[in-house]
Order: C-alpha cells, then sequence, then structure tokens
C-alpha cells in the first residue's frame, strides 16, 4: 500500500480490495495457497461490497448490520494477511496491508460507533 492516505471510506476500501487481488496473485497454486487465496480475495473484497450496501441501508438497524459485516470481513483479512505474512510474502512487503486492514477496522467501528449513539443514519 502507498503511504498517500485517501479519506474517502468507499475509496479507500476499493484501493484495498484491488491490493487484496493483487496480494492473492502472489499466493502459490498448492492446495493450501487456493484454500487461503479464496478465503483472502473474499474476505477483502467483500468489505468495500458490504460499506456499499450500507451505504442504501433503509434503516439504521440495517446500516449497523451491513457495516458489521464490513467490519468482521476486514478483521478475516487482517487474519489472512497474518498467515501469509513470512510464509508466503516477506513480512515487510505485507506490513503495510496489516496496518492498513487495522486502519480500517477502527474506521468502521468508528462509523458504528457513531451511528449507534445518534439517532438516525
Amino acid at each position: 500500500m502507498s503511504n498517500d492516505k485517501i479519506y474517502n471510506i468507499r475509496e479507500r476500501l476499493v484501493k484495498f480490495a484491488k491490493r487484496i487481488l493483487e496480494i492473492c496473485k502472489m499466493i502459490p497454486n498448492t492446495p493450501e495457497g487456493s484454500k487461503v487465496r479464496g478465503q483472502l480475495g473474499s474476505a477483502g473484497t467483500s468489505i468495500g461490497a458490504n460499506a456499499e450496501e450500507a451505504d442504501g441501508a433503509l434503516t439504521k438497524k440495517d446500516f449497523i448490520n451491513k457495516m458489521g459485516i464490513a467490519r468482521k470481513e476486514a478483521k478475516e483479512s487482517r487474519y489472512w494477511l497474518r498467515v501469509i505474512s513470512g510464509l508466503y510474502i516477506k513480512p515487510e512487503e505485507i506490513k503495510p496491508d496489516i496496518k492498513e486492514s487495522q486502519e480500517i477496522i477502527n474506521i468502521l467501528s468508528t462509523i458504528i460507533n457513531k451511528v449507534k449513539s445518534k439517532g438516525g443514519i
């Protein structure tokens, strides 16, 4: 991930999904690698998709639910990135991606908490 911060969460999630797909290409085509690649690819690209769905939510409850799913997928992505660190990709190469996943988790948590504390979306 580059050091250029994107402050629009939607654009940041698209950039993260694209980076996840790049990382997936680096995972070897072995039975184990294929399993990890599928899990990481699915989780890492669905964060933004769930956030987009939340953006179209009709109720506060639905918004919180979709953003909660996005946060869960971000946590799963962080897990898989940690698994492949040092195994398939050098730790120093993947460290910024692990950091970005944590920042995304923090941002989504903040959004969820703010919406929960307010009366509406």
